[in-house]
This record gives C-alpha cells, structure tokens and sequence, in this order.
C-alpha cells in the first residue's frame, strides 16, 4: 500500500485541513489537521483516524500506524518542529 493511497482515504473519509502520510512495508506515519480534533482526547483523535483504515488494518495492509492529530492553531505552532523546511 502507498502512502497516498492512505491519504486519499483519509481525504475522502474526513474534513481534514491537510494529511501527511509516510513509511512503506506496512508501517506508516499519518499527521493529520482538521478543527474536528478540537476538544477531542488523543485517544479519540486516534480513533476517528484509525475508522477509515480498518479495512486495511484487519487485511495487513497497514501493519503499523503511527498517528499524529492536531487542530489548525496546534498545527501552527508545531509544524516547524515537525516538518522543517
């Protein structure tokens, strides 16, 4: 499975701001933004995420998700630690 494949479900599934998906082999890392994770607990943010992706999960597709939520202001403030240019 590709990284954009697992973005692209989770653009369709979700009203994500932005998704960063990486990793190959079964594991991957997913950042994903949206006002939608506001108030929401990582537990719950993860849960929301990992919904789309069961299909994957339970046929080994995706091995290993690594999941990384935030909302727009987070983002901001964390994005350059996270991603830098």
């Amino acid at each position: 499975m590709q990284p954009s494949e697992i973005e692209s479900i989770l653009r369709s599934a979700l009203a994500l701001d932005e998704v960063h998906v990486s990793g190959e082999g079964g594991h991957y890392q997913v950042i994903a933004v949206a006002s939608l994770f506001d108030g929401m607990s990582r537990v719950k943010q993860q849960q929301v995420i990992y919904a789309p992706l069961m299909e994957q999960i339970a046929s080994n597709a995706i091995h290993a998700l690594s999941i990384k939520a935030f909302t727009p202001a987070e983002w901001q403030r964390n994005k350059k630690l996270i991603m830098p240019s």
